[in-house]
């Protein structure tokens, strides 16, 4: 919507053009793009609540519960948030606080996606953390620093800053990527889930930083267009998703580095505790 400059096609909200069913006759231009979001958020706002009623009846771990609650309190305000957009007419950085908040109930419906696997519920076997930092630390540091990379993005693609932090960040989040994957292959080289999830951080960075030259490439050659040209919004969404991508499967990580890696003092205590019995 955004890199079809369709933002504030649609001049009321919730309602659009006054009416919650409009025809298509009324959604020409990018209004139907503003339109498309607002039926897809409404879609996504009903499965989070009938995903949290089924949590509610099936399962018995009240925190989950819990958790599954505070998402939709979520993904209502993201919803405030895009109305408060349209009403505030795109000013306050409300687009770029939009636009990061879906990055945030995204990372929680994937959080809920492995709190409800089989994967999460059955036991695995701990492996120990001795580095320093430790793993988790390090997990949460990358998960963090795409997230800035996140909300430095789209202070650009609203207009908000200009582009040289957004790039300052790539080469941060190249960094912390490097880092994270160093530590992961030499202390976990053997896991095979951790194996796997360093190769995706590995491969959608690489294929991210590519889009992003791409992108920015783009928006420099059609600069003086009069309107969107198709090479740019397709090299700038896809660059977006692949973005999302990215912090999804940092947060996969960190999740995974719960599950899977015992805390340093937990690993000592368990240890002292053997050595006690025999």
């Amino acid at each position: 919507m955004t890199s079809k400059d369709a933002a504030l096609s649609v001049p009321d909200w919730p309602t659009s053009f006054g009416t919650w069913f409009p025809t298509l006759a009324m959604l020409d231009g990018g209004a139907f793009f503003e339109h498309s979001h607002r039926v897809i958020a409404a879609i996504l706002c009903l499965l989070i609540v009938i995903q949290t009623i089924l949590v509610w009846t099936k399962d018995e771990r009240r925190w989950f519960r819990f958790f599954c609650f505070v998402t939709i309190g979520g993904v209502l305000v993201q919803a405030v948030l895009g109305g408060e957009t349209v009403r505030q007419l795109l000013q306050y950085w409300l687009p770029v606080m939009h636009a990061c908040f879906a990055e945030i109930v995204f990372a929680a419906l994937i959080c809920i996606a492995f709190f409800t696997s089989n994967w999460w519920i059955s036991d695995r076997p701990q492996l120990d953390d001795h580095g320093s930092p430790s793993i988790r630390a390090l997990a949460l540091l990358n998960a963090a620093c795409i997230f800035f990379q996140v909300i430095l993005g789209a202070g650009f693609r609203h207009k908000e800053i200009p582009v040289w932090p957004h790039i300052a960040g790539a080469f941060v989040v190249l960094g912390t990527v490097t880092w994270l994957a160093v530590a992961l292959k030499r202390q976990y080289g053997n896991s095979r889930e951790l194996s796997k999830v360093r190769a995706l951080l590995h491969a959608i960075f690489g294929i991210q930083f590519l889009l992003g030259l791409g992108a920015y490439w783009s928006r420099l050659q059609t600069v003086d267009a009069p309107q969107p040209m198709p090479m740019m919004v397709t090299l700038t969404v896809i660059h977006t998703v692949v973005g999302a991508l990215l912090f999804g499967l940092s947060v996969a990580i960190v999740v995974m580095c719960y599950r899977l890696v015992s805390r340093g003092r937990e690993a000592v205590s368990t240890s002292a505790r053997q050595v006690a019995v025999r």
